[in-house]
C-alpha cells in the first residue's frame, strides 16, 4: 500500500500495518500476522489486545482469532459521510435506483481497483442484504472501472492496466489490446459495460463522475440479472446515468 510523507511515529505505524492485515482476511491469529509482518508474536499480541480494547477488533473466545471490530465500522461510516462526493450523490442515487428499478452502486478510484462506497436499491425492493462498503473490485473488467479507465489520461491507464488481468469468468477480457479497445469503445459512448465478467448472470452498466477539473473523482453504475440487461435496457440505463452524472458533477 502506498504512503505519501515522512512516516514520525514507526510505533504506530507498525500497529497500523498489524491492522490492515485484515483487509484482506478474516479472521487471523497472532502466528499468521506475525509470520506474515516478520514480527516478534509478543508485540503482535500486544497491538491486538490493545486494537480489541480500543473497539476495532474482536476476539473469538474459541479460536483466539481476531475479526474487525465495530469502532472500525463507525471509522469507515465517518469517512463515507465526509466525502463530498457521498453527500452530494447518494440523494440522485434513491432518484436512479426508483427510476431504474434496479441497485445502483456509487464507486470511487484506488490504484487500480474501485472500491464500493454505497449500495442503493429501490424502495421496492430491498436487495443489498449487507453493506458493500469498503469493497473492491479490479477496474479493468467492471463497468463503471472501464467509464473511470475512458476518462484518464493514457498514463494513468497504463498503470491501471499494467499487472496480470485475472478471468474472473469467461466473459472477462484478459488481452490488454482487447481491453484498450473496449476502453476507446467505452470513451466514444460515454459508458462502460461489464457483461458478465465478475459475476456470471450479472451484468452492470456504469459511468465515471468527474470533478471541475475533469479528474475521476468517483463512478455509477446499474447492476442487474443478465437477463433483465437487454442491449436496449442497458442503453437506457446507461442514459439515466449520464443525465444524473450531469447533475452530480455541477456539485463536486
Amino acid at each position: 500500500m502506498g504512503r505519501e510523507g515522512e512516516v514520525k511515529v514507526k510505533s504506530l505505524q507498525k500497529a497500523m500495518e498489524v491492522l490492515e492485515c485484515f483487509i484482506q482476511k478474516q479472521p487471523l491469529g497472532v502466528t499468521e500476522i506475525s509470520e506474515k509482518l516478520g514480527l516478534y508474536k509478543s508485540n503482535v499480541h500486544n497491538i491486538l489486545m490493545t486494537f480489541t480494547a480500543l473497539g476495532y477488533l474482536t476476539q473469538d473466545d474459541e479460536t483466539g482469532k481476531f475479526h474487525l471490530g465495530v469502532s472500525v465500522m463507525t471509522l469507515s461510516r465517518a469517512f463515507r459521510e465526509g466525502l463530498d462526493i457521498t453527500r452530494v450523490a447518494v440523494p440522485f442515487m434513491r432518484e436512479i435506483a426508483n427510476e431504474a428499478g434496479e441497485l445502483i452502486y456509487l464507486t470511487i478510484p484506488k490504484d487500480d481497483s474501485v472500491i464500493y462506497l454505497e449500495g442503493i436499491s429501490p424502495d421496492h425492493q430491498r436487495m443489498v442484504s449487507k453493506s458493500v462498503a469498503g469493497e473492491d473490485c479490479k477496474m479493468y473488467c467492471t463497468a463503471v472501472g472501464k467509464a473511470m479507465l475512458a476518462s484518464m489520461p493514457k498514463e494513468e491507464v497504463e498503470k491501471c492496466i499494467s499487472g496480470k488481468l485475472e478471468a474472473y469468468t469467461e466473459n472477462t477480457i484478459t488481452d490488454k489490446k482487447s481491453l484498450l479497445e473496449e476502453i476507446e469503445k467505452t470513451r466514444i459512448r460515454g459508458y462502460g459495460i461489464d457483461d458478465m465478467e465478475i459475476m456470471f448472470g450479472i451484468k452492470c452498466v456504469g459511468v465515471a463522475l468527474l470533478n471541475h477539473d475533469g479528474k475521476v473523482e468517483g463512478g455509477l453504475s446499474i447492476s442487474a440479472p443478465s437477463l433483465r440487461m437487454s442491449d436496449e435496457k442497458i442503453e437506457l440505463y446507461a442514459n439515466i446515468l449520464k443525465e444524473y452524472a450531469a447533475k452530480i458533477q455541477k456539485m463536486l
